[in-house]
């Protein structure tokens, strides 16, 4: 891939951080979603790749754009595979809360899976961590490990984790391991990115969200040198026939990073919509001016780049 995309990918995650950005707080989920995506696919198309959304809104009949399989781009340059989530964390932007963000990344074609809309299990480490630990392991023996690595003490540690109410046992056993809990609305992708980001004070990720975001997940810790593990949690025979339909041969198996996201190269970029623990959220000027704080990576290099950009809403359209 030209390294030229990395930064028009940029443009993709922004404009849909701005349009969605009008709703926060308002508790329109719908509205907030449609206006992010419909600003996300208007942006990919006049950038030149050939492009097939692997993680999408849904199948064709369930989304009217950015659907599974629907290409885009302007049908020039490269043949890739896309994952997008234009509004990751919708509840916490409808309600006001942090990590929220727009979205992508991008693969060399056939590279990376098609998750089915499921659960997965999941366990996300920084660099430290990786190729340290497993999502086999009991969460005692972990927690060990991460300990002796890091050179901390258990009650130094620190694991965000979804609040979900699935997750009660599995919080009660950190806890009861003197270990820090950090529970997360919502906001799976940037969850599962934080163990990687020295400034977001997190150890682990554990816990079970869903298999798109667990891909988008993989894309970013590919750039950042951390390491995500997965597995999906098939608990229904639709769900079963729904792998094997997306090509998924042993839905039980343990899922490395090369098999979410494989290749060579590899880019992810993403927008703040409000705060997170690595992105500032959209900021509303006077006189119809807007600030936006993106991060773009790209494995190839391990580049990690910040970009900070005030936009002109009289001279562009969201």
């Amino acid at each position: 891939m030209e390294r030229e995309l990395a930064l028009e990918l940029v443009r993709v995650t922004e404009a849909a951080a701005l349009s969605s950005s009008r709703w926060l707080g308002l508790g329109r989920k719908n509205e907030a979603d449609e206006a992010a995506t419909t600003a996300m696919r208007n942006m990919f198309e006049t950038i030149d790749i050939r492009g097939t959304v692997v993680i999408g809104e849904g199948e064709m009949d369930e989304a009217p754009m950015l659907y599974i399989g629907e290409q885009i781009g302007n049908g020039q340059g490269t043949e890739v595979d896309i994952a997008v989530d234009p509004l990751e964390g919708t509840n916490n932007l409808t309600k006001g809360l942090g990590n929220s963000l727009a979205v992508l990344a991008v693969s060399e074609k056939g590279r990376m899976l098609h998750a089915p809309d499921m659960y997965m299990a999941k366990l996300a480490v920084g660099p430290k961590l990786a190729g340290k630990v497993s999502l086999d392991a009991p969460i005692s023996e972990t927690l060990k490990i991460a300990a002796a690595t890091l050179s901390k003490g258990m009650s130094e540690l620190t694991v965000m984790i979804l609040d979900r109410e699935r997750h009660a046992d599995l919080i009660q056993q950190l806890r009861d391991h003197g270990v820090r809990t950090m529970l997360l609305p919502d906001g799976d992708v940037a969850g599962a990115i934080a163990p990687s980001m020295p400034e977001s004070g997190v150890d682990l990720y554990i816990g079970s969200g869903g298999a798109p975001e667990g891909v988008l997940a993989a894309a970013a810790l590919r750039c950042l040198g951390g390491e995500i593990q997965g597995r999906l949690l098939v608990t229904e025979q639709h769900e079963y026939e729904r792998c094997l339909a997306m090509g998924i041969a042993d839905p039980g198996k343990l899922l490395t990073m090369e098999d979410m996201v494989g290749g060579d190269d590899v880019i992810f970029a993403a927008t703040g919509i409000t705060e997170s623990s690595f992105l500032k959220g959209v900021r509303h000027l006077e006189a119809k001016r807007a600030m936006t704080h993106s991060l773009v990576m790209r494995s190839k290099t391990r580049t990690i780049r910040y970009i900070q950009a005030t936009h002109d809403l009289e001279y562009k359209s969201i």
